[in-house]
């Protein structure tokens, strides 16, 4: 290509790179083009005929030309990595082969959450295609909370388990893994959590890929995707032995959309293998999928061709539905009945039991919202707010829509007695499982950890004032840096007639996308909204205009009586930021925007 030609052509991309002037957003965030290396993004473009927009999103996320073939098309024959590079997995493999071709019975132990009963999932339904004994124990969250006990192992035992596997706990569950050691009973762990020690002394394999031990570079794969690496290692094993001589193999692919989905809902940024996972396991769930997601996604109203939106907004939460209000062993019986009429009932109840959970979810954060307003705790660094009663199942859900609406992290305490059980999230930039950890060694905590992002706690209910104050001293600097630094990263600033259904399609092609791949963020300048109407709960429908007179159809969730909804029908000029989506209610190839944020035109 010659110079006069590349000057051209980077030319040509120049107008999605310029941000125009604008007032304050209504996010309070400074709006930001995200970095990328034109010339590159020109070459891709070039080289492989795709659109400049495209090409760019690609760049944007470290693709190169030489990746991007396999990188639009994720595979794993190309991606998925020997399993044994996980550290202890061939010694887990050893174990579980030895009690299949022993006759032994498993049990397993998950969590509740949707990545737990996935993981658990996945191992009961492979058991049962092998013909092996299997038996899963589940916890009730209320009641027995995270994580094993020596009392949920001893009635493992007395079920007849001879090698107990959990899933998405385990690796720092030193007391109940020894105590079962000393009973004479095998343990392996499947699990992702960080560990800050050594495994659990007297397990007979730790696979767990955020061990400070483990170089396999997998960290970023949820239990369920350390569940499905585990049955193509023990797949492996058998196939090798000769298990399989005489039977029928299973098709491990048919477990990629239980692997897709906790991955998803378990937050995992989506690259490297954990992205080509979940791309096939959306696969998997658009063609002939786990037939109790698709049953529960019938359920919630799923449209069109499955999504990481749909797995985690519409079947996620009515699956944890059943852990928070519920038990666990609901979402796991849906998963893997081959019952077709109780896998109706299951599908109905959990989505009724999911609408439950949202009025009990309201129900607190209304109570939640008010605490805050009357004690004025909108003013502190960090809030934290407490009530009698409050349902434990939700407060981590109600501190993430607070963290949203006040933007500073959020605690929500539910009292009981004399004790409050309490779950947090942070904003970017705060470490708030650091400061609950320290909060615990300062003994204001019973109990408590975290990551940066999200944390629990326990506290007797006198200490509650003290650790709201302490939290305050702790991370006031960090929140108001984090606060003073926020930002809208956007992809490209667009014309109206790019809000359609094909260049939806055509951004579609560089996910799936998730945290660590963010679903692209375009800019429409200089609009006018010719048309707003409030629809459902305080959502604003409007329809946009440009200064030539083309229009776009838009929607603001949750923006009425916001600042955002202020700005979209303040009747001046404003640009906007959003996301691309097909429109179909109007079908063909018609598009809208789903804004996010909007800005004065100045």
């Amino acid at each position: 290509m010659s110079s006069t030609q590349d000057h051209q052509s980077i030319d040509e991309l120049m107008p999605i790179m310029a941000l125009p002037t604008m007032g304050m957003p209504a996010s309070g965030r400074k709006w930001q083009l995200r970095e990328a290396d034109m010339r590159a993004a020109v070459t891709i473009a070039q080289q492989c005929g795709l659109d400049p927009v495209l090409s760019r999103i690609l760049v944007a996320r470290g693709v190169n030309a030489d990746q991007v073939e396999r990188y639009l098309a994720p595979s794993l024959r190309n991606e998925l990595p020997d399993p044994f590079v996980l550290k202890d997995m061939d010694r887990a493999t050893e174990r579980l082969m030895t009690a299949v071709t022993k006759g032994e019975t498993v049990g397993i132990f998950g969590d509740y959450d949707v990545d737990g009963t996935t993981a658990s999932s996945i191992l009961r339904l492979y058991f049962d295609e092998i013909g092996a004994s299997s038996l899963v124990y589940l916890p009730d969250r209320i009641s027995e909370g995270y994580g094993p006990s020596v009392e949920a192992f001893k009635q493992l035992k007395t079920d007849g388990a001879d090698l107990i596997v959990t899933v998405d706990c385990g690796a720092t569950a030193h007391e109940p893994i020894e105590q079962a050691a000393h009973d004479g009973v095998d343990i392996v762990v499947f699990d992702h959590h960080l560990m800050n020690g050594p495994p659990p002394d007297g397990a007979s394999a730790v696979v767990n890929p955020n061990r400070p031990d483990d170089i396999s570079g997998l960290g970023n794969l949820s239990a369920a995707g350390v569940a499905f690496m585990a049955v193509v290692a023990l797949n492996r094993a058998l196939r090798e032995g000769g298990y399989f001589k005489d039977r029928q193999e299973p098709k491990l692919l048919r477990f990629l959309d239980l692997t897709a989905l906790g991955l998803v809902c378990d937050v995992m940024e989506i690259t490297g293998l954990t992205r080509v996972l979940v791309a096939q396991g959306l696969k998997v769930l658009g063609g002939d999928g786990n037939p109790g997601l698709l049953a529960l996604g019938k359920q919630a109203g799923m449209k069109g061709p499955p999504s990481t939106y749909h797995m985690g907004f519409l079947i996620g939460p009515r699956i944890n539905a059943a852990g928070r209000i519920g038990h666990a062993r609901l979402a796991y019986e849906l998963m893997t009945t081959a019952d077709p009429v109780r896998r109706g009932q299951l599908a109905e109840r959990l989505h009724l039991m999911n609408a439950e959970r949202q009025e009990i979810e309201a129900d607190v954060q209304a109570q939640a919202q008010r605490d805050i307003e009357i004690n004025q705790r909108h003013a502190d660094d960090v809030i934290v707010t407490a009530g009698e009663g409050w349902h434990p199942g939700v407060i981590g859900i109600v501190a993430g829509r607070l963290k949203e609406i006040y933007d500073r992290p959020v605690i929500v305490i539910g009292i009981d007695g004399d004790v409050g059980k309490g779950s947090g999230r942070s904003i970017t930039g705060v470490d708030l499982g650091a400061a609950i950890g320290a909060a615990r060694e300062g003994a204001l905590l019973v109990a408590g950890g975290g990551h940066s992002m999200a944390a629990g706690l326990t506290i007797d209910r006198e200490k509650i004032g003290a650790f709201r104050r302490y939290l305050t001293e702790k991370l006031s600097a960090s929140v108001e840096l984090a606060r003073a630094n926020r930002t809208l990263s956007l992809d490209a600033v667009i014309g109206p007639s790019a809000v359609t259904k094909t260049f939806a399609d055509m951004t579609a092609t560089a996910g799936p996308y998730g945290p660590g791949n963010p679903e692209p963020t375009f800019a429409l300048t200089n609009m006018r909204a010719k048309f707003t109407k409030v629809v459902g709960k305080g959502h604003l429908s409007v329809t946009l205009e440009s200064e030539t007179g083309d229009q776009v159809r838009g929607i603001a969730f949750r923006a009425e009586g916001e600042p955002l909804g202020a700005i979209l029908t303040s009747g001046q000029r404003f640009h906007v930021a959003g996301k691309i989506r097909a429109d179909d209610w109007r079908g063909g190839d018609s598009g809208q925007i789903q804004i996010s944020d909007a800005a004065p035109a100045v």
